[in-house]
Formats: structure tokens, C-alpha cells, sequence
């Protein structure tokens, strides 16, 4: 059996071989595990390697496994470890209703699934009382599939502009979803329309300097979306398995650190 380690590495591999592939340096790839089949145990041991990005889609897991974390993280601390010196940020990817953005915003770093102005605004309204300014994707549907979530590709600019208004949010890039397909090139098509979206909307008034993150790809097809000039992929099975645990472990301090992950130009920029 493969450990988490190896998994890692071989995700770390696949990312630099499809950089290479299209004439990027790894380095400009961010990597989020997506925590949505990991143990508590499974995502520790990441972050005892030094990975700092975590994703997670499902609200109570995102609450459960963020907060189990960030104690073990400052128990860390408390004991001196110097390898946990960064902090742990945490990325919302899934569908966001609105009545739950009070419990998502404390804990996330960035939300990466804004497709509706309601949406932003009730951002805005939560961010704005908590004095906290939020940064987000927003999610496009550009396969037009009804069962995904996401604004149509003609609308975005508008959603930008709309946004661009708000004090509290940042708009910082794109993200998509392919259909579903055993055959990773099947999502081709869909990842080069929406390079193609996120470069024209680089060159809208709305957007500034920080419109730079264009997240697509998952553990099925993030080198593809790797070729198609993806910076932000989202990988879970492909690190954790499809049903490895739940969040259920008790925190507990071992030392199991490995050697430090350097941070991307993106990276630095989130």
C-alpha cells in the first residue's frame, strides 16, 4: 500500500511533468488537497511535510477537520516546532449557500465558488460586520451542464464589475469544473474556454493586478488543466483515496515532520 507520502510525491511529480509539458515552472502551480476523504491523521501528515492548502466542499467536515487542525497546529507551536511557522489556509470549493456564509468566512482563506451577485453580496454584508475582507473565485459554468453550479460565461464581467464595488471582497480570479469523464482529455475542451474567459476578463477595467488565480483540475484531469494554464489545482483522491476517513481522530503531537515545501508565487500572493 502507498503511504500519504508517496501519493504526495507523485502528485508533486505529475504537477512539474505537466508544467514541463507546457513551457511553466512548477513553481506557478498552487496545489489545494482537498480534505473531503482525508482523516484527520491524513491531512496532519501533510502538514507535517510543510503543504499548507487545504480545500474542503462540505460544510460540517470543513468546520470539523479546520478547527481539529488548527490545534494541532498551535499545539505544535507551543512545543517549539519551527517547521509550522506558517499558517494553515483554508479554501472553501464547494456550492455556498448563502445562509451559511457566516459559518464559512472565520475560518477560510479564500471561497472559491461564487457564481451569483446574491451570493457576493451576502459576503460582503458578513464580511463588512466581521471587518475581514474575503478573497474569491468566481465559479463559471462553461460546460453549461444544469447539475453544476456556477454563472454563465457571458455574465462574468458583470459579476466583476458588481464586485469590484464591494469594500470586503476580492475578486481573484476564475474557477470551472469539467463534466465528469473516465478519459481526462474529455475536459480539455472545457479548461481552454475558460483560460480563454479568465485571460479576456484580466483585461477588464474591473479587475486589477490581483486577478490572478485560475483554479481547475482535479485528481482526475489537474494535468490537463495544467496545460490549459490551470495555477490552482484541487486534488483529493488522488492523495487521500476515494473513502480513506473521517474526521473523527483525536489531535495528537507527533513529530513527523519531512522537509519543507516552498511556496509558489502564488502562494505568496493568497
Amino acid at each position: 500500500m502507498t503511504t500519504i507520502k508517496d501519493r504526495y510525491n507523485k502528485v508533486q511529480e505529475r504537477i512539474r511533468d505537466a508544467a514541463a509539458r507546457s513551457g511553466r515552472e512548477s513553481s506557478e502551480i498552487h496545489l489545494v488537497a482537498v480534505t473531503k476523504y482525508a482523516s484527520v491523521d491524513d491531512v496532519r501528515q501533510l502538514v507535517d511535510m510543510g503543504h499548507t492548502d487545504f480545500g474542503e466542499s462540505r460544510l460540517q467536515h470543513f468546520t470539523q477537520i479546520s478547527a481539529q487542525i488548527e490545534e494541532y497546529v498551535d499545539r505544535r507551536r507551543e512545543l517549539g516546532k519551527p517547521d509550522l511557522a506558517k499558517p494553515i489556509r483554508w479554501h472553501f470549493i464547494g456550492h455556498l449557500q448563502r445562509n451559511k456564509c457566516r459559518r464559512v468566512i472565520p475560518i477560510t482563506r479564500m471561497i472559491h465558488s461564487v457564481d451569483t451577485l446574491r451570493l457576493a453580496e451576502e459576503i460582503q454584508e458578513v464580511a463588512g460586520k466581521k471587518g475581514v475582507v474575503i478573497e474569491v473565485l468566481l465559479q463559471t459554468n462553461i460546460s453549461r451542464e444544469r447539475q453544476k453550479s456556477g454563472i454563465a460565461p457571458a455574465a462574468v464581467e458583470y459579476l466583476l464589475e458588481q464586485i469590484s464595488t464591494m469594500p470586503n471582497v476580492v475578486a481573484r480570479g476564475m474557477m470551472c469544473m469539467a463534466p465528469a469523464s473516465e478519459d481526462p482529455e474529455d475536459s480539455r475542451e472545457v479548461f481552454m474556454r475558460c483560460s480563454e474567459l479568465f485571460s479576456e476578463m484580466r483585461l477588464s477595467k474591473h479587475c486589477g493586478e490581483m486577478f490572478n488565480v485560475l483554479s481547475m483540475g482535479m485528481s482526475n484531469d489537474f494535468e490537463i488543466a495544467i496545460e490549459c494554464g490551470a495555477n490552482i489545482v484541487r486534488v483529493g483522491s488522488a492523495l487521500f483515496g476515494e473513502a480513506n476517513g473521517v474526521c473523527t481522530a483525536s489531535v495528537a503531537v507527533e513529530d513527523k515532520t519531512g522537509p519543507p515545501i516552498e511556496e509558489s508565487p502564488i502562494s505568496k500572493n493568497l
